[in-house]
Order: C-alpha cells, then structure tokens, then sequence
C-alpha cells in the first residue's frame, strides 16, 4: 500500500515542521484560555515563531564539570529520532521506507529517544536535570511494555510487521472498532514517550526544568522541538495502526492521513490538558497493574480473532 518514495525525504520534514508549530501554536492557545487571557488566533499562531526566535538569539548555558560531548548527543539526538521514527510513516500512499519490519523501527527509534533524555539529563552535570534524566527512564520503563503491546496487537491482525500491511489489513474494518484497549493504551504510552501533559514529570516545575533545566539558546530550541516533534509523529503513527491510514471517501488518501492526523493531535494535546501530573510511582502502577494485563488481554482476543479466521 504505501510505496517506497524518495523523494518525500524532502517533503517529510516541511510536512512535520508545519504540524510541530500548528500544534504548539494549539497549546500555546489552550494554555492562554485556562489562565483566562483567551489570545486571538494570530497571536497564538505566532508563538512558536517568537519563541523560536527568542532561544536561538540565546545564550547556551555552560555548568561546572559538564560533560559537553554527551550533553549536545542527547539534546541533537532527540529530534534526529523523532525524524528517524517517521522515515516509515505513511503519507496516503507513499512513504519514505515501507520497511518488511517498520513496526520494529519504529519502536527502535523511540527507544533512542529514551537515550537522548537520559543524556540530555546526566551531560550538564547537575541534581536538577539528572532527576529529570532519570525520571523519564522510570516513565519509559512504565510505559514501554504497553506501547509494545499495543504495537504488536496491530501487526499480529494484519499478520505483518510492515506499516504498509498494517494500512491494507484495515481495507474492510479499521482496528480501533475492534481494538479499542490497545488505541487508547497506544496514545496514552505516545503522550508519555512525548513527556507532555500528565506525564511531563521529567521536565516538571519542581524541578526547575528537570532534563531541560541547564538547557538555553539554540540546545533548548532543539530539545523542546525535538519533543513536539516526537508528539506529533507518535501520534501521526496512531493513523495507519488502528485509524485506517489514508483510507476514506471522496478525499484523496493524503488527505485523509493529515486530517486523522490533526484530530488525533487536537484530541492528544486538549486531553493533555484537563489532567494532572502523574507522579512515577504511581503510573508505574497504573501501568503494571491496569495497562499491561489489559494490553495482554486485547491482544489475547486478538490473537484467536486471526487464528479462527
């Protein structure tokens, strides 16, 4: 279904580039209209330029006994995983590499992303950012069994690993009817991955920035980017697993792939909103006691829905 297609290699990055700003722009007018200050829409569209603008005139803040080199691999890392994670993402029908195991390296490459923040966090050097650093590692640790639960419900209905099998199996039926747990438990482990909304504890307040805290001109620009951009396209990913890829009437396919993608990122970010920060523990938990065994029984179902076929 989603033929290989080199030259998206040059469109890809102009496509999420567009989303990572609309969808900061999105939170930066959620964020103005619960401090009860609603913003017009220019104004909110023009945040993430200004602050863009504001980080790279910026100096980049140095610490004592720092370890530069692993400090700049984990900020640099970040986004070039996100960007690595999207090389199979379907764009209707095309896509950079349909690769035979995309699932695989997709999830590989978010994976990498854990090594960034962990890095990002222990390079400066500093109690704040490594508390951060260490924090996302106990939140992946907590998330990651049900991501790859939930990815391996997916390729198990469509009997292949490859994105673009995934897509094709959805022809007649898109999974989230019939896997509804793995769905919500796929956005609920995107938004993690993501630290954003109730699982930004690594970045928290408290912590004066937590992995982000000795971050500052061009490094943080490209840490807190790298983070949207892994937002938008974990949650870009939710459309050829369980949403049908660019499946739909009327609409050309691409279209249909960017118009999920938006509601799915609208859903993701306003959700994100209207919820608290989960302490660690406590999504560990959640995360053993609830996500896993209801990961494992969704795909359990699953499982003899293919083998009775």
């Amino acid at each position: 279904m989603a033929d290989p297609a080199p030259w998206l290699v040059l469109v890809l990055p102009a496509v999420l580039a567009v989303a990572t700003v609309g969808v900061v722009a999105f939170d930066a007018a959620l964020s103005a209209r619960a401090a009860g200050r609603p913003e017009p829409l220019g104004v909110s569209a023009g945040v993430p330029f200004r602050e863009g603008a504001r980080l790279l005139v910026g100096q980049r803040r140095t610490t004592l006994a720092a370890d530069g080199v692993l400090w700049r691999a984990g900020v640099v890392t970040l986004p070039v995983a996100a960007l690595s994670a999207a090389l199979v993402l379907p764009l209707g029908t095309v896509s950079v590499a349909d690769l035979a195991v995309g699932v695989v390296w997709f999830n590989a490459m978010e994976i990498l992303a854990w090594a960034a923040v962990w890095l990002a966090g222990w390079g400066p050097n500093s109690a704040f950012s490594l508390v951060g650093g260490y924090r996302f590692v106990a939140q992946g640790l907590a998330y990651e069994l049900p991501h790859m639960f939930a990815l391996i419900t997916a390729a198990t209905a469509a009997g292949t690993l490859r994105i673009g099998g995934i897509v094709e199996a959805q022809a007649d039926l898109w999974f989230v009817v019939w896997m509804p747990v793995a769905f919500v438990v796929y956005l609920l482990s995107a938004a993690a991955m993501a630290f954003w909304g109730p699982f930004d504890a690594p970045v928290g307040r408290e912590l004066a920035g937590g992995a982000a805290a000795e971050l500052s001109g061009v490094d943080r620009l490209l840490f807190l980017g790298g983070r949207w951009l892994l937002l938008v396209v974990a949650a870009a990913m939710a459309v050829p697993l369980f949403l049908g890829g660019g499946g739909g009437p009327l609409l050309p396919p691409w279209l249909w792939t960017l118009l999920k993608t938006a509601a799915v990122l609208a859903a993701v970010v306003w959700l994100g909103r209207r919820f608290p920060t989960v302490r660690m523990e406590r999504f560990m938990e959640v995360a053993w006691v609830v996500l896993i065994p209801l990961t494992i029984l969704q795909a359990l179902v699953v499982s003899l829905v293919v083998l009775a076929r």
